[in-house]
């Protein structure tokens, strides 16, 4: 009997269990597992910066859960090769290097990404086979009651559609041995030779949760979540908090990078509610991945359009205030502050900046869309653009009264200024209150104006303080137009 070599081009599907690339009807003599590091992501984020699109967060978190991924494939017989180029270039090469029966690999909402799929299509030699599977989703294409091209405009119509007709399939689990490596090179470099400053980074101590890459991280952070911090009980009433580490579920990293499938995070809250009862909790933490799902599956219909216009953004002095969290205003700075330390914010600041970007600065969405893809430890293509659109009001679902009153958000859900002091160490010298989201109303001859004062702030705004200022005035940075 011939014998055959197949390759699994991994990509945001970084696990072993409920990974259906790993399952064969008919196995090969061998199996390259491959994943290509897209040299892309160290190019400028923006023409004329330096800043690349990866940031050291998930880059950091990406090589963690490589290694674990390459200690579960040894552990089946198997290997993992980690190539650093363009990824179509690297599969091609390599297929036709080995004589590959077939390459697999999974769907992606990424227009980059399938771009590269399609020229492996295209380029691979006649006898070899592009398999092209669905990964990590909760729903198959097959099994939606509409066709893509009919997706619902609105994820409310989608939800609906779903829980009615759509049963979630329960996750498979991993196989227990998998075919030999074939002659071909194994391992990976060390991330310094990657990137030496990611090597180097580190997430600042005021963080309230440490992210590690890998499968077994991710399922014990699930675990921890649901059991020990009884999550199945507490999110929809804590979810909207700013400071802890288990105001939320926090398994979002371990998603975006395919160390988790969404299958398989359902699968543990139903096991929890199976013994605790359906809460409306529980249920809420499912919602999320139906929200997850919904951007998916947009993005696989609309692909560059979820980029918004053809048009080249260009920074402008308000987006450097922005993203160097220089504004003026606690609440935006705290938040920014804490994204660019650690890589990860809360549900609540990101759409408070977001807002705050767009609607308070008139800042193009599409800058604060890439500052997120170089910051977030948990950027996921079709979540990142698909949810700034639905806050700046474009692409679907067009509502254009999504506007945060950032000063009101504060007062609500930071009513002491805890968070803000947490990051911004000056306010600690305020009184606890409204004080420390004012403070150049309360101390105004410590702290200067922000940069914008939109008028919905006025029946927010705290009394000014009886001492005359007599600093010198702020000059105010122009919000964009």
């Amino acid at each position: 009997m011939n014998s055959t070599t197949d390759i699994v081009w991994l990509q945001n599907d970084l696990r072993v269990a409920d990974n259906p690339l790993l399952h064969f009807a008919f196995p090969p003599t061998y199996l390259l597992c491959l994943y290509v590091v897209d040299e892309q992501w160290f190019e400028p984020f923006l023409e004329g910066e330096s800043t690349p699109r990866m940031g050291p967060a998930r880059l950091i978190f990406l090589w963690q859960s490589l290694m674990e991924l390459r200690g579960e494939l040894l552990q089946r017989g198997s290997d993992l090769l980690v190539r650093i180029g363009k990824p179509s270039d690297v599969v091609i090469e390599l297929a036709c290097s080995l004589n590959a029966r077939q390459v697999r690999v999974a769907n992606h909402a990424g227009v980059d990404e399938r771009a590269h799929i399609q020229q492996v299509a295209s380029a691979l030699p006649p006898d070899t086979m592009l398999d092209c599977m669905e990964s990590g989703q909760l729903f198959d294409a097959h099994a939606l009651p509409f066709a893509r091209e009919a997706l619902p405009g609105s994820f409310s119509a989608f939800r609906r559609s779903v829980e009615e007709t759509c049963i979630i399939p329960a996750a498979r689990s991993a196989p227990v041995t998998l075919p030999a490596w074939p002659d071909a090179p194994r391992g990976f470099p060390p991330l310094k030779a990657v990137c030496e400053q990611s090597a180097r980074w580190q997430p600042d101590r005021r963080q309230s949760f440490a992210y590690k890459g890998g499968e077994t991280a991710g399922h014990a952070r699930l675990h921890e979540y649901l059991w020990r911090q009884r999550g199945g009980e507490s999110y929809k009433k804590t979810r909207n908090s700013l400071l802890g580490a288990n105001f939320s579920t926090r398994v979002s990293p371990w998603l975006a990078s395919g160390c988790l499938s969404a299958r398989q995070v359902n699968d543990a809250v139903k096991a929890w509610e199976a013994e605790n009862g359906s809460t409306e909790s529980s249920y809420w933490i499912t919602f999320e991945l139906l929200w997850r799902e919904y951007f998916i599956k947009v993005a696989q219909q609309e692909g560059a359009e979820m980029f918004g216009s053809r048009q080249p953004v260009t920074p402008c002095s308000a987006f450097d205030a922005w993203r160097n969290a220089a504004t003026g205003l606690p609440f935006i700075d705290a938040a920014m502050t804490e994204l660019r330390l650690t890589g990860w914010l809360s549900n609540r600041a990101r759409q408070n900046v977001a807002s705050f970007l767009v609607k308070d600065l008139n800042v193009d969405w599409r800058l604060g869309a890439l500052w997120f893809e170089h910051c977030l430890i948990d950027y996921d293509v079709a979540s990142n653009w698909g949810n700034w659109r639905y806050i700046s009001g474009v692409g679907r679902d067009p509502r254009q009264d999504r506007y945060f009153n950032v000063l009101k958000q504060a007062g609500h859900y930071d009513p002491r200024g805890l968070y803000v002091a947490h990051w911004l160490t000056k306010l600690e010298k305020l009184p606890t209150g409204l004080e420390r989201h004012q403070p150049w109303r309360a101390a105004p001859m410590t702290f200067t104006a922000p940069c914008v004062e939109p008028e919905q702030w006025e029946r927010w705004l705290i009394p000014l303080d009886k001492a005359d200022h007599t600093g010198e005035p702020h000059k105010k940075i122009s919000a964009a137009k």
